[in-house]
């Protein structure tokens, strides 16, 4: 179904209305049921804050959904799976779920998606062409699903950082999607961006409320799906590597956080305070200035991704090589592996040594 410009404006606009006017009804009702968030010696809030806010941004994009009605062959089933989020992120904001019981809700929504038969069926590499998955395919598109879903949720830590880094990667799939002519992508990314601000106006620094794992969960989810729509549909010569520049700050920050724990020998669903916007605070930036640092990052990623969608193949490498090199140097100043683990920064040092003695020579 084709929407005109000025229907998905009325759309935006929906989203992020019923967002922005309905957050405050659902601060009063978390409130009432005890869906709060208590401060403790991880988290950098002080005093008791609602959460259950993911269900206003919710609420403004089923808004936003049934006043365009985008159709597409999966979305039953697409619907289905974050209705299935939707409950669970609920009832953890509640009563606190497991992980394990987290994670097999996130499974079953994901293989409700694998039924309907969307998949990452294909990658296109340089030099090989297009390169069939075939049943590699289900564990790549759950693996997928279930990783952006949960890396959203982790970089859920200070006011406003969620929504905004997600509603960032969402403006550059739709930049993306309006050069492709992708209409059900272009549709869902407006909706989802327009909520997403509408709630954002109650919980940028100072938050009035916190979207838990209800918004989290939901926003990571329906990032994974749309990405699965439009990103890995796309014809460039790294189809796999644009989702994943777009998403770099959440994919890396929980890359790092395994890798991190793995080293410490930690337990991967045992929370610590590491993660990316824990060690940019505690470098001295305050809460906001540390948000719109992230912010301005995942604009940047989101900018080399749509540049590396029209890239030669040459460019591309080099754009990879350059972010990967950054990202690395990036994780070991601000401490996300732990400063005990700096291998490119000990590599600097040892050339830089190297090289003191000849010119005192």
């Amino acid at each position: 179904m084709t929407h005109t410009i000025i229907e998905l404006i009325i759309a935006f606009v929906i989203s992020f209305v019923v967002s922005i006017c309905v957050t405050p009804l659902i601060k009063k009702f978390a409130i009432k049921i005890g869906a709060v968030d208590h401060p403790n010696a991880r988290k950098v809030h002080v005093g008791v804050m609602p959460r259950l806010g993911g269900l206003a941004i919710f609420i403004g994009f089923l808004a936003g959904f049934l006043f365009l009605m985008p159709s597409s062959i999966y979305m039953n089933e697409i619907v289905l799976g974050a209705l299935i989020i939707l409950a669970v992120g609920i009832l953890d904001d509640l009563y606190t779920l497991s992980p394990k019981v987290k994670l097999i809700g996130q499974v079953i929504a994901a293989i409700l998606v694998i039924s309907s038969g969307l998949l990452i069926d294909k990658l296109t590499l340089p030099f090989l062409g297009v390169v069939y998955l075939e049943w590699l395919s289900i564990p790549v598109t759950l693996l997928w699903i279930v990783g952006v879903t949960n890396a959203i949720n982790l970089i859920d830590g200070l006011d406003g950082l969620a929504a905004g880094v997600s509603s960032i990667a969402l403006s550059s799939i739709l930049v993306m999607a309006v050069a492709d002519n992708q209409l059900i992508v272009i549709a869902l990314c407006v909706i989802l961006i327009g909520s997403s601000i509408g709630f954002l106006f109650h919980n940028f620094y100072p938050a009035k409320i916190f979207m838990g794992d209800t918004g989290a969960l939901f926003l990571g989810y329906s990032i994974a799906i749309i990405s699965m729509l439009g990103l890995f549909k796309n014809v460039t010569l790294f189809s796999f590597i644009i989702p994943i520049i777009v998403l770099a700050i959440p994919i890396f920050d929980t890359l790092f956080a395994i890798i991190r724990r793995a080293l410490n020998k930690k337990n991967f669903a045992q929370p610590d305070k590491q993660h990316l916007h824990y060690c940019i605070v505690s470098l001295g930036f305050s809460h906001r200035t540390s948000v719109l640092i992230i912010y301005f990052v995942s604009a940047c990623f989101g900018g080399a991704a749509i540049l590396f969608s029209n890239a030669t193949l040459w460019v591309s490498v080099i754009i990879i090589f350059v972010l990967l090199l950054l990202i690395q140097f990036s994780a070991e100043v601000i401490g996300l592996i732990g400063h005990n683990h700096r291998p490119l920064l000990n590599a600097i040092k040892r050339v830089i040594e190297v090289k003191r003695p000849q010119k005192d020579q």
